[in-house]
């Protein structure tokens, strides 16, 4: 197919479920030059998550100037890893016109896109002006000690991570939070104290005095993270039209063992009784199903550990 420059194609062979037939079908494609610049471009419009990062990748063997727009625009997919490919293919490429925006990407909330954008802007020969500069550069490289000799400068873009969703990142940025000991930093540990991660919370319980805020107001950010309450109407409501379903939505294995012989026993009672009998019978026995599995979750503790 690249022989016969057969883009439509090399697309479609993007899209196969062989990963050896995907990277050979990317790699073809960006044998064929700029001559292909247009249709692939075109393709980048694709929904397809395989055939982007496939097209991206062979925007990035033919080092066109002509793709960097459209590389770039893909640096705000809704997909973190078409974007990590953007950005490492913008590096490739070599066109200073990505500086900006890879910049900006230093400040997704993805940790492989930042790293990628800082791989990028180093093969650029891109330096960090100052400071809030080196702390964006140096986190999209997870390089923490260097964040850490920033000290305060390095507050805004660590509290920018935040938004990851790696508990371990959001971990290690607390602590660097707490390690400059600096007021201006209190913004960001008290949204950290209603983490959905109880690990991240704990961490911010221990940071957060390090930087002036007082033990007192620590309940009042913590009092924000979810609240995983399960509804007891729900349980009741399982329990009484299935037996046992109410009790397998609270996460009870013996749940479906009372379904299973709520099953035998209705068919056998049924056999017995008549159908008359038998709903005079199993009406009181799944009322009282139904109440216990509401009574049961009204006792959940409502505070996640």
């Amino acid at each position: 197919m690249a022989q016969k420059k057969d883009i439509p194609g090399l697309i479609r062979a993007l899209r196969y479920h062989d990963a050896d037939i995907q990277m050979q079908a990317a790699k073809a494609l960006g044998t064929l030059g700029p001559g292909a610049i247009d249709r692939l471009i075109r393709a980048l419009k694709t929904k397809n998550k395989t055939v982007k990062l496939g097209i991206i990748g062979a925007l990035s063997e033919i080092e066109s100037p002509r793709s960097i727009q459209p590389l770039i625009g893909t640096l705000r997919d809704e997909n973190s890893e078409v974007r990590w490919q953007a950005a490492i293919a913008l590096g490739e490429i070599g066109d200073e016109a990505a500086i900006k925006p890879l910049c900006e990407a230093l400040r997704d909330p993805d940790k492989y896109v930042r790293f990628g954008a800082s791989i990028a802007l180093t093969k650029l020969g891109w330096k960090p002006q100052d400071s809030t500069e080196r702390a964006y550069y140096f986190a999209g490289m997870q390089e923490w000690m260097a964040v850490r000799n920033i000290g305060k400068p390095a507050i805004p873009a660590l509290a920018g991570l935040l938004r990851d969703r790696d508990s371990t990142v959001r971990m290690k940025v607390i602590e660097l939070l707490g390690s400059t000991g600096d007021k201006d930093a209190i913004p960001a540990l008290m949204q950290s104290l209603g983490d959905d991660n109880r690990e991240v919370r704990w961490n911010t319980v221990l940071a957060a005095p390090k930087c002036g805020i007082s033990l007192p107001y620590l309940p009042r950010g913590l009092s924000k993270r979810p609240q995983n309450m399960k509804n007891p109407w729900i349980a009741g409501f399982l329990n009484f039209l299935l037996p046992g379903t109410g009790y397998a939505y609270l996460g009870k294995w013996w749940g479906t063992l009372i379904f299973s012989f709520d099953e035998l026993a209705t068919v056998y009672i049924l056999k017995m009784e008549g159908d008359t009998n038998s709903y005079v019978v199993l009406l009181p026995v799944y009322l009282l199903l139904g109440f216990h599995a509401w009574y049961m979750t009204t006792k959940i503790p409502k505070d996640p550990p």
